[in-house]
């Protein structure tokens, strides 16, 4: 009964940051709900015995790529001037 119950929280989880990820207006809330995203996909793949999968999502998924947003949304921000609209 707790395995049921922990799978069903991870997917209302897995399902609530993919929606709050596309959802959100921030750039940066949006990339840390990614990094959510991908680290409870982690937890969801290493739940179904899939660890080489968990472990790819983690370096990748939720390591790599946020790095790489993270740095991206910290680049565009530093070019927009103080005047700036869009």
């Amino acid at each position: 009964m707790m395995s049921l119950t922990f799978d069903l929280l991870l997917g209302v989880a897995l399902l609530w940051s993919a929606w709050h990820t596309l959802a959100t207006a921030d750039l940066i809330r949006a990339v840390v709900s990614f990094i959510v995203f991908g680290l409870l996909m982690v937890l969801a793949w290493a739940r179904l015995d899939a660890p080489d999968i968990a472990l790819a999502e983690a370096a990748i998924g939720a390591g790599l790529t946020g790095a790489l947003l993270l740095d991206s949304v910290g680049h565009l921000r530093a070019r927009r001037r103080p005047g700036d609209n869009g």
